[in-house]
């Protein structure tokens, strides 16, 4: 029985070239090996240790895991980052109110002290990434279960972790899973978290086209905001204080005004999140009929509410700005993932994948005893868990989705830990190491929560969840709406938002009041008294159908994870000599490929760039979309562009190359042949939305604002060319 560990040495290790050169999430420690001269002759001036050094500094110092989610990049020796205007827009939302609306107005800071502290956001900075499969696989060989295996990656997981980090206590680890766990690497990090919003457009101008031209080529989006991370005096990471200085990194990034041609090398670093590129017939088929399909369905009808109400009061509209923002990014995605599945016949072109693979295991018997069983692990579990995934996914919609359930569940959860504690002495210490935490999250939730718009929401959500699941899958509250309220959905719901203390942080904050440490009786009847609060009992109804769920969806597992490994293996092994990359899983990865233009359809031609006659011409005032500030359309009638315009006289706006990204690489810095920085990326395109399953290297475009726009909108519409001074700028 052969290795799994032969078998991947002999896909990543023995490589001539790679497949194609503009396919690929890269793993930067493997670019020596697989990617670098490639990329050299196709006009990179660099060497792989420029780009990714674990003894000296290189490109990857300059790029960070932004909040989680997206990704950013250092721009100055005094850590001014840049990322996306869509990812810091969330950290701009919480700064925001009615009087200082910042995602309507923009702001700018005009010196350090005006630069405001970004509470709950981070950024994470590489240290290394180091091979760690040998010690993973010694450690999981002896065992026989599926338990035992995870006890066994558990404990040597943990070891290489603590022997990664040591005594230092700013430094974090992990060990990732790659290639279905055919592979695992150690990645080390260094998480700061005194982050401070510097600037950024108007929506009008970072969020232009919105909704609409979201996932669409041509664009004209100027998406781009701006933070500066902080350090304490010896550089390294330190809570919010006054007394934090600007960061200094290891390296940052130079900015080129040359602009792009086509054909020209381009690459993006960044963190990808998820991608599944083998994906197999049977799980594309659960994608798109269960979780892409109850999510779109469910978000259109949610989403319709809570904008109307947006649209209707200026206090909602910042309030629920964010959360509308991210729940129609996706919405929009899996729309056109489901229709490019159609249009390119990705499941059928899954399906004869996967009997050429039989077929390639079908000469070999000893191709048979090792992966044999791979696909039919796979269906077995991808069918055994369809019911159960399908009322999840419609949980999760619906009845998840419904906000006064998620804190009165949270504060529940915090009372009832503090009823738990017996003595005086551990309430304190229980106190002193939660209620903080609990009264800032109470208080952030309700900023930004509007009950009368949840109410809605809520009457809809359940409505929703009635008609698609069967009854035996209900929540007992079902049973209390015919029983109390006639069967009335929206009695039922009236009546839990006018009884609720839940509805507001006023009725809320006081249950954090006054010490309990001496009166057992006192938190007993605060508990009880909470537990019987109609939100608390509606949200403990849903909770106790979701153990069964949860069981039914990992009873599957172990099957599904042995057959995905499995079959992954053999791809590696019937793929051998060429370079194939794991799927993204938020690691720090590359990509590479040319500024090139595209042609979606007979007779149609997209070029290879925008500017800002584009967004003048789609200008509609009257609709939110796209409105374009006044001061903008003054500058575009002079023409005033500065040294940022195009030879032609044009101000750019964005470009598209064909690097291979999806989310997470949100913000990824586009770097030209010297590693400069050209670009930010932002978007896919719409007709290559399957990309996260299958790259289409005729259609798949990755969408980038113009690095000399943002400098444009910095400097000459934002009135902050100060910021320009600490930028190493190649013109």
């Amino acid at each position: 029985m052969k290795k799994l560990s032969i078998i991947l040495s002999m896909a990543l290790l023995f490589i001539l070239t790679p497949m194609r050169a503009d396919e690929g999430m890269w793993l930067l420690p493997l670019l020596e090996k697989m990617n670098i001269k490639t990329m050299q002759n196709m006009g990179l001036k660099l060497s792989a240790e420029d780009i990714y050094s674990i003894n000296h500094s290189s490109l990857k110092d300059a790029v960070v895991h932004f909040g989680g989610g997206c990704t950013g990049e250092i721009i100055s020796s005094e850590g001014l980052l840049v990322t996306n205007h869509h990812c810091g827009y969330g950290s701009i939302q919480r700064l925001s109110t009615v009087e200082h609306d910042y995602l309507t107005d923009g702001y700018w800071a005009m010196n350090r002290d005006q630069e405001l502290p970004a509470e709950g956001l981070s950024v994470t900075f590489l240290e290394s990434f180091t091979d760690v499969t040998s010690r993973i696989e010694k450690a999981m060989k002896k065992a026989d279960t599926q338990e035992e295996k995870d006890k066994a990656y558990q404990s040597v997981a943990a070891e290489l972790v603590k022997n990664a980090v040591g005594d230092n206590t700013c430094l974090n680890a992990r060990v990732y899973s790659m290639y279905g766990g055919n592979a695992y690497y150690l990645v080390v990090s260094k998480v700061y978290r005194d982050i401070r919003f510097v600037g950024a457009p108007p929506s009008s101008i970072g969020k232009f086209g919105a909704d609409t031209d979201n996932w669409m080529w041509p664009r004209h989006t100027c998406d781009f905001s701006m933070f500066r991370v902080y350090a304490d005096k010896d550089n390294n990471p330190a809570p919010y204080s006054k007394d934090n200085v600007p960061y200094t990194p290891k390296q940052h990034l130079a900015i080129s005004l040359k602009g792009v041609q086509p054909n020209d090398f381009t690459f993006i670093m960044g963190y990808p999140g998820r991608t599944n590129r083998f994906m197999t017939e049977s799980e594309l088929v659960e994608t798109r009929d269960i979780s892409n399909a109850i999510s779109i369905y469910t978000r259109g009808i949610r989403q319709e509410i809570i904008l109307k109400d947006m649209l209707a009061d200026p206090k909602v509209k910042i309030q629920y700005a964010s959360k509308y923002s991210g729940s129609t990014n996706g919405w929009k995605k899996w729309i056109g993932m489901n229709e490019t599945f159609a249009k390119l016949n990705v499941q059928e072109r899954r399906a004869e994948q996967e009997r050429a693979f039989e077929e390639w295991i079908g000469k070999k018997k000893s191709r048979k005893a090792e992966y044999g069983d791979a696909l039919t692990k796979i269906n077995s579990a991808v069918a055994g868990r369809k019911e159960a995934t399908y009322i999840y996914r419609y949980l999760a919609e619906t009845l998840g989705a419904i906000e006064i359930a998620s804190v009165a569940s949270t504060v529940n959860s915090y009372l009832t830990g503090l009823q738990e504690c017996t003595t005086p002495e551990q309430k304190a210490a229980y106190e002193k190491g939660n209620k903080a935490r609990y009264m800032d999250y109470v208080e952030s939730f309700y900023k930004d929560y509007s009950p009368s718009t949840d109410k809605k929401v809520s009457k809809a959500m359940i409505k929703i969840y009635k008609e698609k699941v069967d009854a035996e899958h209900y929540p007992a509250f079902f049973t209390t709406i015919d029983k109390d309220f006639g069967g009335s959905i929206d009695t039922y719901i009236d009546n839990l938002y006018a009884n609720s203390i839940f509805v507001s942080a006023d009725k809320v904050l006081p249950l954090f009041e006054p010490n309990r440490q001496e009166s057992s009786d006192e938190t007993a009847t605060v508990v009880n008294s909470v537990e019987k609060d109609p939100a608390v009992v509606f949200c403990n109804d849903v909770q106790t159908i979701v153990p069964a769920l949860r069981a039914a969806m990992a009873a599957q597992q172990s099957s599904f994870n042995d057959g995905k490994k499995a079959f992954i293996a053999g791809q590696l092994e019937m793929r051998k000599g060429e370079a194939i990359y794991p799927d993204a899983n938020s690691t720090m990865r590359l990509t590479y490929g040319q500024v090139l233009p595209y042609s979606p359809k007979d007779a149609v031609v997209y070029n290879y760039y925008t500017t800002l006659d584009g967004v003048m011409q789609k200008e509609d005032p009257d609709n939110w979309e796209f409105v374009v500030p006044q001061k903008l359309k003054e500058l575009y009638a002079k023409g005033d562009f500065g040294q940022y315009a195009m030879s032609n006289g044009k101000m750019p706006a964005c470009f598209i190359t064909n690097g291979d990204i999806t989310g997470g690489n949100s913000g990824s810095p586009v770097l030209n042949a010297n590693g400069e920085l050209i670009g930010l990326a932002f978007d896919g395109n719409w007709e290559a939305m399957s990309g996260d399953i299958i790259f289409e290297p005729e259609l798949q475009r990755c969408i980038n604002v113009d690095i000399r726009y943002v400098l444009f909108i910095v400097d000459i519409y934002g009135g902050a060319g100060y910021l320009l001074d600490e930028m190493t700028i190649v013109k």
